[in-house]
């Protein structure tokens, strides 16, 4: 191996081992600043930090819980009745304003699809996709509408194929009961296999047997800087 190709392999590893460390730092520095961007005003309206011996960083972590206290009473009132009702109402509201109904609408079912994506899925199905021989995973999201049965013959059910490795994007098919392959996987256990593209529990990739006369790298030999 020539040195331009062991540089050229210890750079990428070096970039795979950092390139995650360095994602996650920055994620956490933007979540940590506008979180006190967020919690500064409260700071400020309260005056928290003269019960706190004007130490501005422990009032800060008093608003932020505080906050925190705050949406859990929120979200244990919604799941009642009267909360239930109180909401229903304040979102009617918001509704029925221009613009507003928009943007609220549309934040409300993205994080609604964030928070019951597990429960939105019934089973996890293995589908003949791109071809035969070959299987995709995919999501029972429900049964087809009856003309659909109708039109096929048979039952026919709404199956959502996700992407690798960003599932959050696919696209739906309705597929007939006889096409269907039933597995006993969970839905947090396929969209797992997604996210990691089919690596291993143990964090292994299997490697594909060599034919004779063939030698096929592994994805392992394949990164490795020596």
């Amino acid at each position: 191996m020539s040195l331009s190709d062991r540089l050229r392999r210890s750079f990428v590893a070096g970039l795979i081992l950092l390139a995650p460390l360095v994602v996650t730092v920055y994620v956490v520095r933007t979540l940590a600043n506008w979180t006190l961007q967020l919690v500064e005003p409260i700071v400020a309206s309260t005056r928290l930090a003269s019960y706190t011996g004007d130490d501005q960083l422990l009032a800060q972590f008093v608003a932020i819980g505080a906050v925190l206290v705050a949406v859990v009473l929120l979200g244990s009132l919604a799941q009642r009745n009267a909360g239930r009702q109180l909401f229903g109402n304040v979102g009617r509201i918001v509704n029925v304003v221009p613009l507003v109904n928009t943007i609220y609408t549309s934040v409300r079912q993205v994080a609604n699809s964030l928070v019951d994506r597990d429960e939105a899925y019934e089973s996890v199905v293995l589908v003949e996709y791109p071809r035969d021989g070959i299987y995709s995973i995919g999501l029972v999201t429900g049964d087809s509408p009856v003309d659909v049965d109708a039109f096929g013959g048979e039952s026919v059910y709404n199956v959502y194929f996700p992407n690798s490795p960003n599932p959050t994007g696919g696209r739906l098919a309705l597929v007939p009961e006889s096409d269907l392959h039933e597995t006993d996987m969970s839905v947090k256990a396929g969209l797992r296999l997604l996210v990691t593209t089919g690596v291993t529990e143990d964090g292994e990739p299997k490697s594909i047997p060599a034919t004779p006369g063939e030698t096929i790298a592994t994805r392992d030999e394949a990164t490795d800087p020596r």
